[in-house]
């Protein structure tokens, strides 16, 4: 089943990648609501606020989150997110514009769906973020074996 509308959160302090990924999805011929957060901590309150009838806010569909930020980075966030019986189900997709095998190592124990490494190029960005987008749509929210864990271009996601 395909979801016909996408609630899409991204966390991103880096003004360009935000206006290159605003226009990725408009793109999409796909209903969406995007909501964007500057910082870590802007996000962890805008996640935590208390709102509705079971105390919290309606949560995303889908979270890109940005690995380096300030006040509070993406590995933080991650932690934080996964580690609440509120938050945990929310699908968290890590990108970066550096690649520490470490690091994705800890951020796919730590419960992220994928990670992408920001291509350089906007035409590969908008690729790999409108096929992972595409795969959320179809629900397929099931972190993959480690060996898909990282998305490229060359290895984008079968939608």
């Amino acid at each position: 089943m395909i979801k016909t509308h996408l609630d899409i959160l991204l966390a991103d302090d880096d003004t360009d990648d935000c206006i290159f990924f605003t226009a990725a999805v408009d793109e999409l011929k796909l209903s969406h609501l995007l909501t964007v957060v500057h910082d870590g901590e802007q996000l962890m309150q805008m996640l935590s606020k208390d709102l509705g009838n079971d105390g919290f806010a309606p949560l995303p569909d889908v979270l890109f989150l940005d690995l380096n930020m300030p006040r509070k980075n993406g590995r933080e966030c991650l932690q934080e997110i996964k580690s609440s019986e509120h938050l945990k189900a929310l699908p968290v997709i890590m990108f970066s514009t550096s690649f520490e095998q470490e690091v994705v190592n800890l951020l796919y124990k730590n419960g992220a769906q994928y990670f992408i490494r920001k291509p350089a190029d906007f035409s590969q960005f908008k690729k790999i973020i409108q096929q992972t987008l595409l795969l959320m749509a179809k629900k397929n929210i099931s972190q993959p074996n480690r060996e898909n864990f990282v998305l490229t271009v060359q290895n984008s996601v079968a939608v």
